[in-house]
């Protein structure tokens, strides 16, 4: 919107790089149809946590569409907002039948900022829920799980990329602490959970990038010879049903730095081979700015390509691979300095093709930024790791009959009688204790000015300290029991007497 667009590089340098590097400016010219008038510039369409509020509740509201669509609270965020699930298929009338579908996993907008993957992921649900014959197709042979949110939080406060807890989700998602990034690890314990039950065909996170054009993919790549290329086959599929889509830009370098993002942890821990993160540019394709209908079409073409490379007619599958493997071989000739025909014998498996690709630097994603910075929610995960575990009820009574009986023959043991010197033995016989410390000796002698009691009480093995601070203890109870008792009229008062010494009897 407006006009004399223009995009340079100005003369401030850049201070996160080495070199001469600058930073660029963004220009144009708007003009304000309106006196006094609020407008926002947004640098993409807006999707609020209000927006996908109205879409689930339209979806709820439809009586065909609920037959078909559940919805449930996958998990609450750190600000207690609701993490929606859909699962998408149709019901099944057999549990057999129910075990033969294959599943789809589609999340998005675990960066708060790409809004962007909000519209692909809208235009993904309204086709999958469509009443059209692809879309029945689809529901009949596959259980979809989608998560249309994962970063509510971000979302309603205005974050980019991070949560509520000032981190990247997709940087968390090799070892989630639940407390911390309740919506990752939930939905990690949600794949786990459904592995066991059916095959996942494929795994994609829906992203925006600012960086690059068009729309492209990030993948896993496999090294074994029996799934040498496998993973390039459904984005090479996407990008022959749209132009929009350009397989040129997808990249599939594992890098080490990406391990705790959602495609590498879905791949590596989970062995989902399809996993991706599919994402859309903020700009455009061929000089022409994406709109939010062109956004919407790629969740139908993402549905298109699934039914190609689902099709039992593996023609399609075989044709592809066959392609890609001219397109690599093609691509490793040209770096070694050889023709394609020199490579043409050449098994796959023992080309290096890792190289053939630049990395994944150029996307937007961060490296990992370890646990959340907040205090509080530190502290509370610090807690709840050294969370101390109380005995039952049960134990804690059987270590009191255990610790009582232990005194009971401490006490029943009768006093050992020191054998009396006879007369004429040397006094070298007896055995010499060893001095005690000054202090302990004041405390634990004798002096015999002391009441019987206090001399019984420490022939049971109870020092003349520890009954004095006893003695004190039961002092103050009673001070405040006399001061309680004293604004009590008189019948009340009479009667909580009785009833307290009752209960001094009982301990």
């Amino acid at each position: 919107m407006g006009h004399n667009i223009h995009y340079y590089k100005n003369n401030i340098r850049r201070k996160d790089c080495k070199g001469e590097r600058y930073q660029y400016s963004l220009t144009w010219q708007f003009q304000f149809p309106y006196n006094g008038d609020v407008c926002y510039f947004s640098h993409c369409y807006p999707y609020s946590y209000t927006d996908l509020q109205k879409d689930l509740l339209e979806i709820a509201n439809d009586a065909v569409k609920s037959q078909y669509v559940k919805q449930r609270i996958l998990c609450h965020s750190l600000g207690g907002n609701m993490v929606h699930l859909l699962t998408v298929t149709t019901p099944s009338t057999h549990l057999t039948e129910a075990k033969q579908k294959r599943a789809v996993v589609v999340t998005a907008r675990v960066h708060p900022g790409e809004t962007n993957s909000s519209y692909m992921m809208r235009g993904f649900i309204n086709f999958i829920t469509g009443s059209s014959p692809d879309a029945k197709v689809l529901r009949d042979n596959f259980v979809f799980k989608i998560v249309p949110m994962l970063n509510p939080d971000g979302v309603i406060v205005g974050n980019y990329r991070s949560s509520l807890a000032a981190r990247d989700l997709n940087r968390n998602y090799k070892n989630p602490i639940k407390d911390a990034y309740p919506s990752i690890w939930s939905v990690k314990a949600m794949i786990r959970r459904m592995l066991t039950e059916r095959e996942v065909v494929l795994y994609c996170d829906l992203h925006g990038h600012s960086r690059k054009m068009n729309v492209f993919m990030y993948g896993c790549e496999n090294k074994e010879p029996s799934l040498r290329l496998q993973e390039r086959v459904f984005p090479n599929m996407m990008s022959r049903n749209t132009s929009k889509f350009k397989y040129s830009s997808c990249r599939f370098k594992v890098q080490k730095k990406k391990e705790g993002t959602g495609r590498i942890v879905m791949w590596q821990q989970m062995g989902i081979l399809n996993s991706f993160t599919m994402e859309a540019t903020f700009a455009g394709y061929n000089n022409v700015h994406f709109n939010s209908n062109d956004l919407e079409d790629m969740g139908y073409h993402f549905c298109d390509t699934l039914l190609d490379y689902c099709d039992p007619d593996p023609s399609k599958v075989e044709h592809v691979l066959a392609n890609l493997t001219r397109i690599v071989k093609a691509q490793y000739a040209a770096k070694i300095g050889k023709s394609i025909e020199d490579l043409k014998d050449l098994p796959l498996e023992d080309l290096d093709i890792s190289d053939l690709e630049s990395s994944d630097g150029g996307s937007d994603s961060s490296v990992s930024d370890g646990p959340p910075k907040l205090p509080l929610l530190r502290k509370k995960c610090a807690s709840l790791q050294s969370k101390k575990k109380y005995k039952t009820r049960k134990e804690r009574n059987q270590i009191h009959r255990q610790s009582k009986r232990r005194n009971s023959k401490q006490t029943s043991e009768p006093a050992k009688s020191k054998p009396q010197s006879v007369a004429g033995e040397s006094s070298t016989t007896k055995e010499e204790k060893p001095a005690k410390p000054k202090q302990l000796e004041r405390r634990c002698s004798v002096s015999s000015a002391e009441s019987p009691s206090t001399l019984a009480k420490q022939a049971h093995g109870i020092p003349k300290h520890a009954q004095e601070r006893v003695e004190e203890r039961q002092a103050k109870v009673n001070k405040k029991r006399r001061r309680f008792l004293v604004k009590l009229p008189k019948i009340e008062r009479r009667s909580l007497q009785v009833w307290l010494h009752g209960m001094h009897g009982m301990s």
